[in-house]
C-alpha cells in the first residue's frame, strides 16, 4: 500500500522510523531515516530503514571474502530495488530481496510513498560496502 502522509505511514511502520540517517546521507539521495533493532560486532545487524518518497540508495556493492550480502524485507510502503542491467523490482510489505556480494544494486521509495524494509547485514568475512 501506498503513503503520502508520514502520520498514516507510521500507524504502517511497525518497527518504527528511528532517526535522521545522517551517517548514510552522502550516499542517498533525499531523507531516509534508521532505526537500529540490533546491532553488530560478528553478529547480525538488523535495522529497519525508511525511505521518504522518491528517495533512495545510490549504486552500492556489499564486499566480502567468505558470507556477507544483504537481505531486504518490505516492512511498509512501496519500494524499488535494481541490480545492474536488469529492471527495477517493485517491493511491497512482505517482498524479500536476497543480495549476494559483489552484485551492484540501489533501493529505495517509490515517488509517490514512503518505504520502509529491514535491512539484515549478512555476516562474513572482511565484509565491507562501496
Amino acid at each position: 500500500m501506498k503513503y503520502t502522509s508520514f502520520n498514516e505511514f507510521k500507524k504502517a511502520n511497525l518497527f518504527g522510523t528511528g532517526i535522521p540517517n545522517f551517517m548514510l546521507a552522502k550516499n542517498m539521495t533525499g531523507k531516509s531515516y534508521l532505526k537500529p533493532l540490533k546491532m553488530a560486532g560478528k553478529a547480525l545487524m538488523l535495522a529497519n530503514v525508511t525511505f521518504s518518497p522518491g528517495s533512495r540508495c545510490f549504486w552500492h556493492i556489499h564486499r566480502g571474502s567468505h558470507g556477507g550480502g544483504q537481505i531486504l524485507i518490505c516492512a511498509a510502503g512501496e519500494g524499488w530495488y535494481q541490480e545492474e542491467g536488469k529492471e527495477p523490482i517493485s517491493l511491497v510489505p512482505g517482498s524479500v530481496i536476497d543480495i549476494p556480494t559483489d552484485l551492484l544494486h540501489w533501493h529505495g521509495a517509490k515517488k509517490d510513498s514512503w518505504f520502509s524494509h529491514l535491512s539484515i547485514e549478512v555476516p562474513g568475512e572482511n565484509c565491507s560496502n562501496e
